[in-house]
């Protein structure tokens, strides 16, 4: 590609003060690979988390994962940028992150290809925003070679990446309008950031309130108690399995994901179940003969839910009238309460409260935190409140900071979307910015 690339670049929304048009530069036109090595340099070494950045290893791993190998590592500076050529969920063709840190930092050279933009011709923070939205990978997809992998990452030649079409204003305010662009979208940012820590606020308010409302490990009153019930008998400890009339899971239909229908009944696996609330953005669906097929596992209004497996072990939530009639795979137990036994969602909340998740920890061997069988939970001891009154008021306490809670995370859903549809009105479209 020689020069800049000069189709009819115009995106949806536009500024009012700039008017000039939009070219395409390739990226080796507006920035140059970077081969410097760390050698003997003090460095901090870096590595990529997909949608977060370049994070020190010692962050990230808890050490310093480097070794012998820290001398051929890539060198970076402030607004450098390093691909990463490992395939994710979000960026199937690898991610790239700007640095943004002051002091010597470095990346493997086996799976980043580093590079350094011309300031004089590029905003970096407008680079970056191009980059989260995946310019890269729509160009890139059709140079890797399915499967293609070297040393654990994806096989790109670094003349491809750096042929990729940047869009960009063209004309004296270029800049300017790049720096817009940039201040927009980071004050979006900046707006989410804020209402993310608002809604790890409310978490954290309600695990203390967990900690208050629930006795403590060898105790029967709870340090906090609603003035009615001050004078009630103490609480006092059940095994779960005789307070319910099922204990089980699923299991996944034959041939996996292959089966997933974009319609039909839900089918909730262990990344549909939150802490507390159900996470239903990515729920798949089978049809009506798998159902029938899977009566067993078949869910009922105010189950509840429990991860038994793998990382997520310990989740839990409350069927609602969104999964009622779906199934859920092996990794998720249903624990059905008889009636009049225990509240659903008083179980729930204990069941995600550090009390109830340190009874979890020490079912797993060496806190690995592996697996769940339906006899450990059966023998769950579950703290109960004498009087259904005392239960129901607890449950309702803490439900009640739930859809405060929810009301929060559908805010943050809602700006994340609304950022989404930002960047694509802000920057032209896919079709017209490659070459």
């Amino acid at each position: 590609m020689k020069g800049d690339t000069k189709h009819t670049l115009i995106p949806k929304l536009r500024f009012p003060e700039f008017r000039d048009s939009w070219i395409q530069k390739p990226l080796a036109q507006i920035a140059t690979l970077i081969d410097d090595r760390v050698g003997t340099t003090q460095c901090t070494p870096y590595t990529v988390t997909t949608g977060v950045g370049l994070v020190s290893q010692e962050n990230k791993f808890g050490r310093t994962i480097a070794g012998d190998s820290l001398k051929n590592y890539l060198r970076l500076k402030k607004n450098d940028f390093a691909y990463n050529k490992s395939a994710t969920k979000a960026f199937p063709q690898g991610y790239i992150a700007r640095y943004l840190g002051k002091d010597q930092a470095a990346v493997p050279n086996s799976i980043f290809t580093c590079f350094r933009p011309d300031e004089l011709q590029i905003d970096p923070a407008y680079l970056d925003y191009v980059f989260a939205g995946n310019l890269h990978g729509r160009w890139l997809k059709k140079y890797i070679t399915i499967g293609a992998r070297a040393h654990g990452s994806l096989s790109v030649n670094d003349d491809d990446l750096m042929r990729l079409p940047v869009p960009v204003p063209s004309g004296s305010s270029s800049s300017a309008e790049q720096q817009k662009i940039a201040d927009c979208l980071t004050s979006l940012d900046e707006l989410i950031a804020a209402e993310v820590r608002k809604l790890e606020a409310m978490r954290a308010h309600k695990q203390g309130l967990m900690q208050l409302l629930f006795p403590r490990e060898g105790e029967t009153r709870s340090r906090l108690r609603f003035p009615e019930f001050c004078s009630a008998p103490a609480w006092e400890m059940y095994e779960l399995g005789p307070m319910t009339s099922r204990i089980g899971s699923g299991i996944t239909p034959l041939g996996g994901d292959k089966n997933y229908k974009s319609s039909g009944r839900p089918f909730i696996r262990s990344q549909n179940v939150g802490w507390g609330e159900l996470i239903l953005e990515d729920v798949a669906y089978i049809d009506e003969e798998t159902h029938k097929s899977f009566v067993a596992s078949e869910i009922q209004p105010s189950d509840v839910l429990l991860n038994i497996t793998g990382a997520s072990i310990g989740r839990s939530a409350v069927a609602d009238s969104r999964i009622v009639g779906g199934n859920v795979n092996q990794h998720v137990c249903i624990i059905r309460l008889k009636q009049n036994e225990l509240y659903p969602v008083l179980l729930n909340q204990y069941l995600i409260s550090d009390r109830g998740q340190k009874q979890i920890d020490n079912f797993q061997a060496g806190g690995n935190r592996q697996g769940l069988n339906f006899g450990q939970i059966r023998s769950f001891l579950i703290p109960r409140p004498p009087t259904k009154g005392e239960q129901q008021r607890v449950a309702g306490c803490l439900a009640s900071l739930d859809t405060v809670m929810l009301s929060q995370a559908t805010k943050v859903v809602a700006l994340r979307v609304h950022k989404r549809g930002l960047m694509q009105q802000l920057f032209p479209s896919p079709q017209e910015s490659e070459a």
